[in-house]
């Protein structure tokens, strides 16, 4: 694996024991580049989501290494996985997983708090920036369930961009929006990757995402198929 900024090297990852063992992945090695959009595909039960968490450094590989920014992260500690998250990694979900109790404002200034990422009194102008990028300036006061499924992904994009990551993962980001929402979220991360320069993987059944992504990864019964 030539680059090792963010990618996997021969890992191997099994769930249960005995009867009941899966593997989940089986000796995959796959490296992102820095301001690349990667889109990693395969049908359900293929590793896709176990490779994110992977890099998300959720999960620990049973063999075989993870790089974050160059580092090797599968022997930190908890307490240093948890820093690494908080300093190099963002997420952003099929299931939007904003907090209902906040305004889209509020749900953003969170994602400043939670990364230590600007002093309290400048979160709540830097949020209000993140959410006028995202043409959503004129709803920064709305609950979340006063948003359109599209209004809410841009809502916790932007909570994943607060403090300026260098890595986005995304799990199946549009699979809940139509079209037109889907592809405004394509654009959106794509942008990042060309404009910002950070590096975003994105794992979708999505086949639009092809349109966008700088290479597609496909896994198959834990395995690497293809690279393109």
């Amino acid at each position: 694996m030539p680059d090792r900024f963010l990618g996997v090297e021969s890992a191997g990852v099994c769930f249960g024991n005995g009867d009941a063992r899966v593997i989940a992945l089986r000796d995959v090695s796959v490296a992102f580049s820095r301001g690349k959009l990667s889109l990693v595909m395969g049908p359900s039960g293929s590793g896709k989501t176990t490779l994110l968490s992977l890099l998300g450094c959720l999960l620990t590989p049973d063999q075989g290494a993870v790089f974050v920014d160059g580092v090797e992260v599968s022997g930190l500690t908890e307490a240093e996985k948890t820093a690494t998250r908080q300093r190099k990694l963002s997420f952003v979900f099929q299931a939007f997983r904003l907090l209902h109790s906040l305004t889209a404002l509020e749900n953003v200034e969170l994602g400043f708090e939670i990364r230590n990422a600007a002093a309290e009194e400048d979160r709540s102008r830097l949020a209000r920036d993140l959410l006028s990028q995202f043409g959503l300036g004129e709803k920064l006061h709305r609950a979340p369930d006063k948003l359109s499924p599209g209004e809410k992904q841009r809502v916790a994009m932007a909570r994943a961009l607060a403090g300026d990551p260098p890595i986005l993962l995304a799990d199946e980001p549009t699979a809940s929006l139509d079209a037109e929402a889907g592809a405004n979220i394509c654009n959106i991360l794509r942008d990042q990757a060309d404009r910002h320069g950070r590096t975003v993987v994105v794992v979708s059944h999505d086949p639009r995402w092809r349109d966008f992504a700088d290479s597609t990864i496909t896994l198959a019964d834990g395995r690497l198929r293809e690279i393109v």
